[in-house]
């Protein structure tokens, strides 16, 4: 019985495992090794990508990145907005975009509250002052972090019927609320409502930023999120001549793309939560208001706390450098990298190599410089590495690694069964059609369906698909391929379409009809911006308008309007 409980508990973990298991019959019927799927290149590269993130995690690289990137952009709330989105892009680069939100997020919270505390701090001023007195007994409801109006109280206030030249007399605001015309609310309460909006507008406005700015990030390398991983395996496997996607090809694409969608999304949330006030946001050597110097000093507190940076910090960020550089020099294309060094074995050089090298390297370097005896000599009486192998494996995410493998299961069993050739074959004639057109097809559809399935089941269950489509219309696959890619990350409409997007939700500051109407039109801005890439710069990139000979002989069944 004890069995049988220990099966119950863990029962959708050994469901994920014995999968491969469940499907390794499945040669007998399709000719194809199933479960060689469930390991390849994409693993060793994630497995290498998670060691860098584990350490960034564990020595708070994370947060002194942030930080720091934030106070280079200044407190001015549009600034301030465009640094967390920055942050957060860029963190969300190297790790996997639910990590980067998470990080973040909390940061984000604190600044969030200090500046509702200092605009109810500056408005009670300004009340004070209106009113002829500044009454020291006005205090701020210390609910106010809750993102909600904290109730104020006028103690002095000029009543009808009475002289105001001798005295005036003390009311509440609630008694002329009872007194007053319902359909003409006194000037008090209408500014209570207004700061209400203001503040539930800021709480809304952060969190939206910080989970938008997640997703956009992971879009601009290989390793920033799982779909593009995804892609790059299937095209590789797919398309073994071609030897045109790596991590800086990649990234020349995808940077320009990232960026436009980053700036247009922080000018669409500012205008629709916070308004859009070109002269404040511009303005120069004017005097920082009391939002300002709030959020300032939360964030050089916050900085302090993390003290000088420590050796493991400098050891980790050295190592990122370096990973970073593998991935780029490898095979830039204009000039030889150093995989060329390596001719017999240029096959097997891919990036994950790079990942794994220096993923190894986190479990080797000690957290600490070593003491010495003294002779002089070091001691490994007090060795720990960088990163433990149980802090590795509560961070590596085995069953996403597992979900993927059985993607590529998948579709190694449509290509083989032909299933997803006679998919295309039924998709011909939308040969006919422009090709810009087929493209934005591609793109909304999958931009529609990430919305309600996970961003790698999309991907995994749309590439069989498009790969034969591009073969049987003789267009480029790169040129459908690449968009529906980017679109597929475009989940920004529910809390349950995407891991960050549930993270910021769970906070309690945003409502499903807040991310419906700010993400619908983020995913507008991105399905625009990745067409007007695709149609561009990427097309000298990639020489795409030229069929390539890396694609198998397929015979065209339709033209397609170039």
């Amino acid at each position: 019985m004890k069995i049988l409980s220990y099966l119950l508990v863990y029962r959708r973990f050994l469901l994920i495992v014995l999968t491969p298991l469940l499907l390794l019959p499945l040669p007998l019927i399709i000719k194809t090794k199933v479960a060689s799927a469930y390991f390849k290149d994409f693993h060793l590269l994630l497995i290498g990508v998670i060691c860098l993130a584990t350490s960034i995690e564990k020595w708070n690289l994370h947060k002194r990145v942030a930080l720091k990137m934030v106070m280079l952009v200044g407190v001015n709330p549009a600034w301030l907005m465009l640094g967390f989105m920055v942050s957060c892009a860029f963190l969300s680069m190297w790790l996997s975009n639910t990590s980067a939100a998470a990080m973040v997020m909390p940061i984000v919270e604190a600044v969030a509250q200090q500046i509702i505390r200092a605009e109810a701090e500056a408005d009670e001023l300004e009340m004070s002052c209106s009113n002829g007195s500044i009454n020291p007994a006005l205090e701020l409801n210390e609910n106010i972090g809750e993102h909600e109006s904290p109730d104020w109280t006028e103690k002095e206030k000029p009543v009808n019927g009475y002289n105001n030249n001798v005295g005036s007399t003390v009311c509440t605001v609630e008694k002329e609320n009872e007194k007053g015309n319902e359909q003409n609310p006194p000037p008090a309460e209408a500014q209570r409502k207004s700061r209400k909006d203001k503040y539930s507008g800021i709480f809304k406005v952060m969190c939206l930023c910080v989970a938008y700015s997640a997703t956009i990030g992971g879009l601009t390398t290989i390793t920033g999120t799982s779909t593009n991983l995804i892609f790059t395996e299937h095209f590789n496997s797919r398309y073994p001549g071609c030897q045109c996607i790596n991590f800086g090809s990649w990234f020349i694409l995808s940077i320009p793309i990232a960026v436009i969608i980053l700036l247009l999304s922080w000018l669409w949330l500012q205008w629709l939560f916070l308004g859009f006030d070109l002269k404040n946001m511009f303005k120069c050597g004017k005097k920082k208001t009391a939002r300002e110097e709030a959020s300032s000093q939360v964030i050089q507190e916050e900085y302090k706390k993390l003290g000088p940076i420590s050796y493991p910090e400098t050891v980790t960020l050295v190592l990122f450098i370096l990973m970073t550089l593998l991935w780029f020099t490898r095979d830039p294309g204009f000039i030889p990298g150093w995989s060329s060094l390596f001719p017999k074995y240029k096959s097997y050089i891919t990036d994950s190599t790079a990942a794994l090298v220096i993923g190894l390297l986190f479990f080797i370097i000690p957290a600490k410089t070593l003491p010495r005896t003294s002779n002089g000599e070091n001691t490994v009486s007090g060795y720990i590495p960088l990163i433990t192998w149980k802090e590795f494996q509560s961070c590596m995410p085995w069953e996403i690694a597992i979900l993927v493998g059985g993607g590529f299961a998948l579709a190694d069993g449509c290509e083989v069964s032909k299933l997803s050739e006679w998919v295309a074959s039924k998709l011909t004639p939308l040969g006919s059609l422009p090709l810009w057109l087929i493209i934005l097809i591609s793109c909304l559809i999958v931009t529609t369906v990430t919305e309600v399935a996970s961003n790698p089941a999309t991907i995994t269950i749309f590439l069989p698909i498009l790969s034969p489509l591009a073969e049987a219309i003789h267009v480029n696959p790169l040129f459908i391929l690449i968009p529906a890619t980017l679109c597929t990350s475009f989940a920004f409409l529910l809390p349950v379409a995407n891991p960050a997007n549930a993270i910021v939700f769970s906070y309690g500051h945003l409502t499903i009809m807040d991310m419906v109407k700010a993400g619908l039109g983020i995913n507008i801005i991105g399905v625009a911006v990745v067409m007007l890439g695709i149609m561009t710069w990427i097309v000298p990139i990639f020489d795409l308008y030229t069929y390539p000979s890396w694609v198998p002989n397929t015979p065209s069944t339709n033209g397609t309007g170039l």
